[in-house]
């Protein structure tokens, strides 16, 4: 079966859900325009969307009254940084900038792709940070110059 579209997105589902088939991706599948998934029922499917767009935990890949196919995001290990300050804020974003590192955010918290050098220059920086496995809703971006 070829997905050349998505349905939905399971968190604005309301009501009773049919029975659930899980594609389970690493973050960094999320943009892959067209790849092979195995459901976790066994099944094969080939996803090409036909409007480019990035996959995101939750998305209906397939759905029927009896049956729904989801996408479901493994656990990244990621940096998580607390800075104490703005000031702090803007020294951890400039380091890691020049280091071309994609950044998400949630709340008060940087979240990066754990990266060994990251760590040591965080520690050396006095940054509070903590390394822990983390579902990330989508997936980690670099972002070009254009």
């Amino acid at each position: 079966m070829i997905i050349s579209e998505i349905k939905g997105n399971i968190h604005e589902e309301k009501g009773a859900l049919p029975h659930l088939e899980r594609v389970y991706l690493r973050s960094d599948e999320l943009v892959k325009r067209i790849q092979r998934v195995k459901t976790d029922h066994g099944k094969e499917l080939g996803i090409k969307l036909s409007v480019p767009k990035d996959l995101v935990d939750g998305d209906i890949l397939y759905r029927t009254e009896e049956n729904m196919i989801v996408v479901s995001v493994l656990e990244d290990e990621v940096i998580v940084i607390q800075p104490d300050s703005l000031k702090q804020m803007g020294e951890v974003a400039h380091m890691l900038g020049n280091r071309h590192l994609p950044a998400q955010f949630e709340g008060s918290e940087m979240i990066v792709q754990h990266d060994y050098l990251v760590v040591r220059l965080l520690t050396e920086m006095n940054v509070r940070h903590v390394i822990e496995e983390r579902k990330m809703k989508e997936a980690f971006k670099y972002i070009g110059h254009d």
